[in-house]
């Protein structure tokens, strides 16, 4: 396969792979003590391709007192942002289009050389 095809559909797939850590992390923003995820994206030197690594993010959420059975007990909330999630989710849907992209003009190169060939 054309390397810049390989490229650009290991980075659709890495784009795609970030698109389910956020929806992940939004599903569970209402969770007690849910630790979001962080997926990033680095290139393969290996392969020449792209990978995800996925990482647990630790730190605290917010504190909330509850009253339960007549005892006060400290809880804590998930360490989900919205805001963080909708912006990390924008620049996952451009890095998605734009390779999409490149896909699509490689593939019309490869079917103008086939054109110009017969």
């Amino acid at each position: 396969m054309n390397i810049s095809l390989y490229t650009s559909d290991s980075a659709v797939k890495a784009f795609d792979k970030k698109v389910g850590v956020i929806a992940n992390n939004v599903a569970n923003i209402q969770s007690e003590d849910f630790k979001k995820s962080r997926a990033i994206i680095q290139e393969d030197m290996s392969n020449q391709g792209v990978q995800v690594n996925i990482s647990k993010v630790n730190t605290p959420g917010p504190q909330v007192s509850e009253y339960n059975d007549g005892k006060i007990m400290d809880i804590e909330l998930s360490n989900v942002e919205i805001a963080e999630e909708t912006t990390q989710s924008i620049a996952a849907e451009r890095g998605y289009q734009a390779n999409l992209k490149m896909i699509t003009t490689a593939d019309d190169m490869l079917g103008t050389s086939i054109d110009i060939i017969r």
